[in-house]
């Protein structure tokens, strides 16, 4: 890590507290802002794995809200193995390309979320459609999560196309995140990316997304979720910018 010391912990503490807060008021984005933030201080790989456990610790905690799980497994299991290949698929990608090159796939990664966000129509995906998509989709969403350590893209506007009722999206997003952050943590492990100080840090920063997550719940019931949303997306763009035209060192 670039920025030693008790700079290091407040980076870290800042970082999850702010990710867990988006978190808490939209339902996802922790692994978004988290690696858009220490992308910007240490290698895309280093950033990956110490997103991992509070990824996993949060996603879990949305996963097991209410029944209904071993339906959702029936229903979408083709997409999340092809998150599982996928996600080994873009880990090996990740050790093997120019530290340079994956901070700007991070950067491309970030902004097409936001312009996805922003200029998309609200798609639908017919129900005979769905039992074809799935499995590609989980595919690209996990090639995009071992490079890039982002879960959103495809799964999440894929996802919301489906209509879902709403309580039944968020746990599906949370099943398709806990999936994404175990296999992002198992083609991290296979490619020896993890390292101690990671983990104990990964370890850590439990303690504030949990925190970040109970502030945004407070937050989300005093704050426009319009004005909250554009602000979000242009703090994003800013992250996926900074990464995108970063100059060759």
């Amino acid at each position: 890590m670039n920025v030693p010391g008790t700079h290091s912990l407040a980076l870290l503490f800042f970082t999850f507290l702010l990710a867990g807060c988006v978190k808490g008021i939209t339902g996802m984005g922790l692994p978004t802002v988290a690696m858009g933030i220490l992308g910007a201080f240490m290698s895309p790989v280093a950033a990956a794995a110490m997103l991992v456990i509070p990824s996993l610790v949060t996603n879990l905690s949305q996963m097991l809200m209410g029944p209904g799980l071993g339906a959702l497994l029936k229903r979408f299991w083709a997409m999340l193995l092809g998150i599982v290949v996928g996600t080994a698929l873009g880990a090996r990608l990740l050790m093997s390309i120019n530290r340079q090159w994956a901070g700007r796939a991070l950067g491309l990664a970030l902004i097409a979320y936001v312009l996805c966000a922003l200029l998309l129509p609200p798609l639908r995906v017919a129900d005979r459609f769905e039992s074809r998509l799935s499995a590609p989709i989980g595919l690209a969403t996990g090639v995009l999560t071992g490079l890039t350590g982002i879960f959103t893209i495809p799964a999440v506007p894929y996802l919301q196309a489906l209509s879902l009722e709403r309580n039944v999206l968020v746990k599906v997003l949370g099943l398709s995140f806990s999936v994404s952050t175990l296999a992002l943590a198992g083609g991290l492990l296979g490619q020896g990316a993890f390292r101690g100080e990671q983990l104990a840090l990964s370890v850590l920063a439990i303690v504030p997304s949990l925190g970040g997550m109970w502030l945004g719940a407070v937050i989300r019931r005093r704050v426009s979720p319009v004005t909250f949303r554009r602000c979000f997306l242009l703090f994003l763009l800013v992250l996926g910018l900074e990464q995108l035209l970063r100059p060759f060192s």
